[in-house]
């Protein structure tokens, strides 16, 4: 069985790589995390006119139509350039959660603004501690039409339009008899949302605090089908999230690696040294590991629904693991100028880190593993 991508999408890959190259250099990057706008609006009109957006979106809904497998391979540049666009708060989250549960009518009417970059939009799931995916402890609801309750922390929560936000309902209206939790489409400009703005490591993958108090929310698709809705939207974000992870882990090795050729200590190449040979095999295997991985799942994400739970944790789990390792080795490969605010290597630690929490704990994607081992064994 070949996972690897076709010819078709190493071509888009290859343009990507190009295009990010000349755009989105550490530069730009740099605008983002030092105030200049919430993210890259030049780059994210020009993702939008090439049609990354709407890459994986079904032509009837205004996308390309080419299939999650070339949405990867984007994703993939987008993190090796760090690339400061909310692309997935409103691609790989929103935009699925409307595919996964939203009708007909439904993704008719969202998926082409979100695909154009018309628009953007979220998925307001977490609240605090509890998890995204722990839908049986979410606290905000929905009654009559009106949702209320908190959300944090909510990716790009200050700069999109809407979001798809997790509540509990008890209303048939919603498609529920008895309590259970569904999604929910709230303009975030609308009557009773108010929007704070969170600190975070990275602030080029900005956080928010939303809070609703009686905002005007309808269901996306029958609540009654919103957990299982959710985490199909998370298995398959984590799939795309795996991807960006990568292309950060692989560019941080490529730093770590052209230093170690021209810093030169007692006469010699560092990279000569035991320490820092090391130190780059070991940043380099797990690299592999992860998209071995990732191309496991990215298979699974049209082609077998059934092994995306486990191919999704499995890829999660190593990507982030890659990532957060090569980061933090690339710190040290650089010495002392690897700590300084000058040096570009804390980019990739910011965005290894909000990447690897932006979808619940490593500890939650390793119970899901375990689960769905069980489940095969089971099975």
């Amino acid at each position: 069985m070949d996972f690897d991508f076709s010819p078709e999408q190493k071509e888009i890959q290859h343009q990507a790589a190009r295009l990010l190259t000349e755009q989105c250099d550490l530069r730009a990057v740099r605008r983002v995390l030092e105030g200049e706008g919430p993210y890259d609006r030049a780059l994210w009109k020009q993702v939008a006119e090439l049609g990354w957006l709407g890459v994986a979106m079904p032509e009837e809904c205004g996308g390309l139509g080419l299939g999650h497998g070339t949405l990867c391979v984007i994703a993939e540049e987008l993190g090796r350039a760090l690339a400061p666009l909310p692309v997935s708060s409103s691609i790989y989250l929103a935009a699925e959660a409307v595919l996964q549960a939203g009708d007909a009518q439904q993704r008719g009417e969202l998926l082409p603004l979100l695909a154009s970059g018309e628009r953007i939009a979220t998925l307001a799931a977490a609240e605090g501690m509890r998890s995204a995916s722990a839908t049986e402890q979410v606290l905000a609801r929905v009654e009559a039409g009106r949702l209320s309750g908190t959300k944090l922390p909510v990716p790009d929560g200050m700069v999109a339009d809407w979001a798809v936000v997790t509540a509990r309902t008890t209303s048939s209206a919603d498609g529920c008899d008895a309590e259970c939790t569904g999604l929910f489409l709230v303009e975030l400009d609308g009557p009773g949302v108010r929007r704070e703005a969170l600190q975070c490591l990275d602030p080029t993958r900005p956080q928010a605090r939303i809070v609703f108090d009686a905002a005007p929310a309808r269901p996306l698709g029958p609540a009654e089908g919103g957990a299982a809705a959710l985490r199909r939207v998370l298995d398959r974000a984590a799939v795309l999230i795996a991807f960006e992870q990568i292309g950060g882990a692989d560019a941080a090795l490529a730093m770590s690696t052209e230093y170690a050729k021209i810093r030169h200590a007692f006469g010699r190449p560092i990279g000569s040294f035991q320490a820092i040979k090391h130190k780059l095999a070991d940043m380099y295997t797990r690299n592999q590991l992860a998209r071995s991985n990732a191309w496991y799942a990215a298979w699974a994400l049209d082609a077998s629904p059934d092994e995306l739970p486990l191919a999704a944790a499995a890829a999660r789990i190593a990507a982030s693991d890659a990532y957060e390792f090569a980061a933090k080795e690339t710190i040290q490969t650089h010495g002392g100028i690897g700590a300084t605010w000058e040096g570009d290597m804390h980019l990739y630690y910011r965005r290894a880190k909000a990447l690897m929490l932006g979808l619940d704990s490593p500890a939650h994607w390793r119970q899901r593993l375990v689960r769905a081992l069980e489940d095969r064994l089971a099975a």
